[in-house]
C-alpha cells in the first residue's frame, strides 16, 4: 500500500505535464506562414538555380545535362577568375575602408561631444538613401575627362595625372571602388556610432584615471566594445561588395574589356546576351557559397570574446 502511494505521483506526474505543455506542433504552426514564404521566395528559386547550372541551356531551345562542367568553367574560363577576383578586390573599398573610416569618425563624433551630432549624422548617412543608379551616374559625370575630379585636380597642380578614371583600364576598378567607399563609409559609421554611445562613461573616466590617452582608450575601450557592431557592418558591407550590379552596369558595363567586370554583372551578361543560362546559374551559385563562407567567417570571429 506504501509502495503504491508512493508510485502513484511518479508515473502520473509526467503525463499529466505532457498533456498540459505546448505540442511541438503549436510552434510549428506559428513559423509556418514564414516558412512557407521563406521557401516559396528563397528557398525554391536557388533549388532551380543550382538545377540550371547543371544544364547547357539559351533560354529557349531544350537544354542538355552536363553535369558540373559549367562549374569547372567558373575555375578554368580566365574571364570568371577575373570577375571574381575584382569582387574580391571591391571588398577592400567596399568593406574594409569604410569600416576603418566610419571608425574613427564615429569615434570623433561621439567621444568629442560635437554640437550639431544629428546634422552630422544625416550628412554622412545621406549616400544611404540615394538610389544606386543616381550615385552611378553623378560619379560618372565626376569622372569624365571634363568632369570635377580632374578639374580639382587642375587647381591643385595634380594636372597632369588628369585622365578618362572610368575608361583607364588601371584605374577604372579602384575608381569605382571609391564610389562604394562613400556610399558604405554613411551606414558604418551610423552603426558605430550607436555602439559607442553605448559605453558607459564610466569606463573612460576610470581608464583616464590610470593615465590612459585617447589612443589607448580607443584601442583598450572603444575597439572591444563595438565588436558586434563592427561585424554587423563588415556582414552588410562585403555583401555590397560581392552582389555588386547597378553600379557596374551604369558606370563601366564592365569595361574596359572586362577590367571591372564582377559576378553578379557576369551573371547577367551571360543569361541575358550571351544565352548562356546554365553557366549564368552556376556562377550564381558559386557567388552565394563565396558570400555565405565569407560572412559566416566574419560572424564566427565576431562572436569569439
Amino acid at each position: 500500500m506504501a509502495d503504491t502511494l508512493l508510485a502513484g505521483p511518479t508515473t502520473t506526474a509526467p503525463a499529466r505535464r505532457g498533456h498540459l505543455g505546448p505540442s511541438p506542433w503549436h510552434a510549428l504552426a506559428y513559423v509556418a506562414p514564414a516558412l512557407v514564404v521563406y521557401a516559396a521566395f528563397v528557398l525554391y528559386p536557388l533549388g532551380r538555380a543550382v538545377h540550371l547550372s547543371l544544364f547547357d541551356w539559351d533560354g529557349l531551345t531544350l537544354a542538355t545535362f552536363v553535369g558540373l562542367d559549367n562549374y569547372l568553367d567558373v575555375v578554368t574560363d580566365g574571364d570568371l577568375r577575373a570577375a571574381f577576383g575584382h569582387a574580391l578586390v571591391l571588398i577592400v573599398f567596399f568593406a574594409l575602408l569604410p569600416t576603418a573610416i566610419g571608425l574613427v569618425l564615429a569615434t570623433l563624433l561621439t567621444r568629442a561631444r560635437v554640437r550639431g551630432l544629428p546634422f552630422f549624422r544625416t550628412v554622412v548617412f545621406l549616400p544611404q538613401v540615394i538610389a544606386m543608379v543616381v550615385v552611378g551616374v553623378a560619379w560618372r559625370q565626376l569622372y569624365a575627362p571634363d568632369g570635377s575630379v580632374n578639374d580639382l585636380l587642375g587647381i591643385v597642380g595634380l594636372g597632369g595625372v588628369a585622365r578618362a578614371w572610368l575608361g583607364d583600364p588601371t584605374f577604372a576598378l579602384p575608381a569605382v571602388g571609391v564610389i562604394g567607399t562613400w556610399v558604405q563609409t554613411g551606414l558604418v559609421t551610423v552603426l558605430l556610432m550607436a555602439g559607442i554611445s553605448r559605453i558607459p562613461d564610466q569606463l573612460y573616466e576610470a581608464a583616464r584615471l590610470d593615465g590612459a590617452g585617447p589612443v589607448r582608450e580607443f584601442f583598450a575601450i572603444t575597439l572591444p566594445s563595438v565588436r558586434a557592431e563592427l561585424a554587423v557592418a563588415l556582414t552588410l558591407t562585403v555583401i555590397a561588395a560581392l552582389k555588386t550590379f547597378d553600379l557596374i552596369y551604369i558606370t563601366t558595363g564592365g569595361g574596359p574589356g572586362n577590367r571591372t567586370s564582377v559576378p553578379s554583372y557576369e551573371v547577367y551578361n551571360r543569361a541575358f546576351r550571351l544565352g548562356e543560362v546554365g553557366s549564368a546559374a552556376a556562377v550564381g551559385v558559386t557567388l552565394t557559397v563565396i558570400i555565405f563562407a565569407i560572412n559566416l567567417a566574419v560572424a564566427r570571429i565576431g562572436e569569439r570574446r
